[in-house]
């Protein structure tokens, strides 16, 4: 029974070791915002924790629709982010430096 848990503490470390490093990427490459960066990082903590809204133990693959949906939402506000802060580049306002 160690070895499952142990095996099972490893996946999920690798999972969101890939995951850590991929939202990195993306807002590197695509200067994606601090809260775009906590807004898909819930999303992966949801995906994580093994409560849910809707459980796949009940109800199977339609389980994971409020999965699907949290990470869609996410995905959703970081791109709506980008592009607001890529129309305001665009029309030369500089958002990058801070007020004092």
């Amino acid at each position: 029974m160690d070895d499952v848990i142990r095996v099972v503490l490893i996946a999920i470390a690798v999972l969101l070791g890939v995951f850590v490093l991929v939202v990195g990427l993306l807002m590197w490459r695509y200067q994606i915002p601090p809260r775009g960066l906590v807004a898909l990082a819930t999303a992966g903590f949801y995906l994580v924790v093994p409560v849910d809204v809707i459980p796949e133990a009940v109800l199977g693959p339609l389980g994971l629709l409020d999965d699907a949906g949290v990470v869609g939402v996410a995905v959703l506000f970081a791109l709506r982010i980008v592009r607001a802060r890529k129309s305001l580049h665009d029309s030369g306002v500089d958002y990058s430096r801070r007020r004092g």
